[in-house]
């Protein structure tokens, strides 16, 4: 049943009316980051009336947050982004189903979780993931809405849409980890990824009404301090096609290893003899975690010091939530390292232990 009156005016146009309302209704979408282009995604979706929306995100909420996540409150920070984003967004519409996943996107959850959901939103700010959601989607053949941002700078795009160009069409993967810098680092105006989000829901939503032109094969370039625009057209590349799938094939058949730790098996193992344990986030980011074999190399140069660790070595890295260490565990298995682990949740699950 259509609530006529909370939709009416969505309704009356002429190129949805009720039939695409329950389309709306019957869809199901994937949110993966909920963060900056997170919260204006899930706002608007959910406001729209799509009928499931998933969310997964492992990160918690800090106030550096606040400026641009605007689900948030101050009242939120040190709770799970997911949680907090499920409750206000049923409260902005209590007739939809939220299901959250308060985990960060990886190899080894990534199949389980896109299984019931018909588009995927790329709300991500790191490389590694960004290919693995390509990869997966490419298997399952599922559109991703991808967006970016960058200072003052955006970008939108649709890939994976009916067969249309993937993420490595147009942005082949290098061999290394050198990564774009996030809002961290560079900083972000915070009106930004509110404007970008809103992008990308509006591209779920013309993907599941099928009206309009969707960006596929098409990026579109936001320049909000000149206020600019421009559209880049991009091909379809059947050898980036078939490496995604390729590699999201070997992803979905492998065995599963447990290769994300919990706080206590990376304690336990942090105390064996033998083991490096690799410290890849900035040197100044904290809390402090020291030992005797733990060494600090942030993840911009763990390329080259690899080169001087031995690849049957057992190593066990951490970051601050699991994302960069998840992305320089990718990279070493990918230059031949058999043994290596991290910490799933980051160094932010140790608290408890390091207070």
């Amino acid at each position: 049943m259509i609530n006529k009156t909370r939709y009416s005016r969505q309704i009356a146009l002429q190129e949805i009316g009720e039939s695409g309302q329950l389309k709306l209704q019957n869809a199901s979408v994937l949110v993966i980051g909920a963060g900056g282009l997170g919260c204006p995604v899930l706002q608007n979706l959910a406001a729209a009336g799509v009928g499931i929306i998933g969310i997964v995100d492992g990160d918690v909420v800090d106030e550096t947050n606040l400026h641009r996540q605007l689900l948030y409150t101050l009242d939120d920070c040190g709770n799970s982004k997911v949680e907090v984003a499920q409750k206000a967004i049923l409260e902005l519409n209590p007739e939809i189903k939220v299901n959250v996943f308060s985990e960060f996107f990886s190899a080894q959850n990534a199949f389980e979780i896109v299984s019931d959901y018909q588009i995927i939103v790329d709300c991500t700010d790191t490389l590694a993931v960004r290919y693995l959601i390509n990869d997966v989607a490419v298997v399952k053949k599922i559109p991703v809405v991808y967006a970016s941002i960058y200072k003052f700078e955006g970008q939108v795009s649709v890939f994976n849409y009916k067969s249309g160009p993937s993420y490595r069409c147009l942005f082949p993967e290098q061999e290394n980890l050198n990564t774009v810098p996030n809002c961290v680092e560079s900083g972000v105006l915070g009106v930004l990824p509110n404007t970008l989000g809103t992008l990308q829901a509006t591209e779920v939503l013309k993907i599941i009404l099928e009206i309009g032109e969707v960006l596929s094969g098409k990026l579109l370039i936001y320049d909000a301090l000149h206020f600019q625009t421009q559209i880049i057209d991009f091909a379809r590349n059947p050898k980036a096609i078939e490496k995604g799938f390729i590699n999201g094939s070997q992803l979905l058949n492998r065995k599963k290893t447990n290769e994300s730790l919990s706080p206590e098996a990376f304690l336990e193992k942090c105390n064996q003899l033998g083991i490096v344990v690799v410290d890849v986030r900035e040197l100044n980011e904290s809390p402090e975690f020291k030992g005797q074999n733990v060494i600090q190399i942030p993840l911009g140069e763990l390329e080259n010091y690899s080169k001087k660790l031995d690849k049957n070595q057992e190593i066990v890295l951490f970051c601050q939530t699991g994302q960069r260490s998840q992305a320089a565990l990718n990279y070493l298995k990918k230059s031949g390292f058999v043994g290596v682990f991290h910490l799933g949740k980051g160094i932010e699950s140790l608290k408890n232990q390091l207070q």
